[in-house]
């Protein structure tokens, strides 16, 4: 009897776990689950054996049409983000492993700055360098948040091959907050974000980062509604 006391309490408890990764009525429960704790890294893989950071994220508990694919990209066009200049991708995509049992996943969709001009100011971006990030989706069955991971960085122009600027990662992602944070609007919706300072989940400084350039540590978790 003590034995099936004993099975009874494990079955509850694996049921609560297993609880945590169920969406909720179409939304997620909770805003990310933490990618090292699932084996994965809170930073991409870049190539020859280095990342770039995963240091920003858009919380699954956001509007669940924020997290589909084209929802991101007109999220991105309300806070000065578009397509890469005319769909043209120069470099091999980067991958994550999100810890949610994906293993390494190549990204979703890499978008530009685009100097305020959607259809075409991409092109302006891959000239003279700018902010851009690559989006990576945290859904797989071991730990399905939904949410966005984004690895934002601000680069060189294209003159100086797009490698990142001193301090870019830092740079890129506090030009893509302050862009972000409050109420922004494209394509007939608008949006309301707010920012969440996250520590602990990255890792200060340059090890195993790309290009070796040191960043803070710190992850901004932005949750977006859509108003209305």
């Amino acid at each position: 009897m003590h034995y099936l006391g004993n099975l009874a309490t494990l079955a509850l408890r694996l049921a609560s776990r297993l609880a945590l990764f169920v969406p909720n009525d179409g939304a997620h429960s909770v805003g990310y689950y933490d990618p090292v704790g699932g084996g994965g890294s809170m930073l991409d893989n870049a190539g020859d054996g280095l990342g770039e950071p995963l240091n920003v994220i858009i919380s699954g508990l956001s509007s669940p049409e924020v997290l589909t694919d084209t929802g991101i990209v007109n999220y991105a066009r309300a806070i000065g983000f578009s397509e890469e200049c005319f769909d043209i991708h120069l470099g091999a995509p980067q991958s994550a492993n999100l810890g949610d049992g994906n293993g390494w996943v190549n990204q979703t969709i890499e978008l530009r700055q685009d100097y305020g001009d959607a259809p075409v100011g991409t092109c302006l971006e891959s000239l003279i360098g700018g902010d851009h990030f690559r989006v990576y989706r945290q859904n797989g069955t071991n730990a399905d948040s939904g949410a966005l991971f984004l690895a934002v960085s601000q680069e060189e122009p294209v003159t100086d091959g797009h490698d990142i600027i001193p301090n870019g990662y830092n740079i890129g992602r506090d030009s893509l907050v302050t862009w972000a944070t409050g109420q922004t609007s494209y394509g007939g919706l608008s949006y309301t974000t707010t920012a969440q300072n996250i520590t602990g989940l990255l890792a200060p400084g340059s090890n195993g980062v790309n290009h070796g350039i040191a960043q803070d540590g710190v992850v901004v978790l932005l949750t977006v509604n859509i108003d209305g």
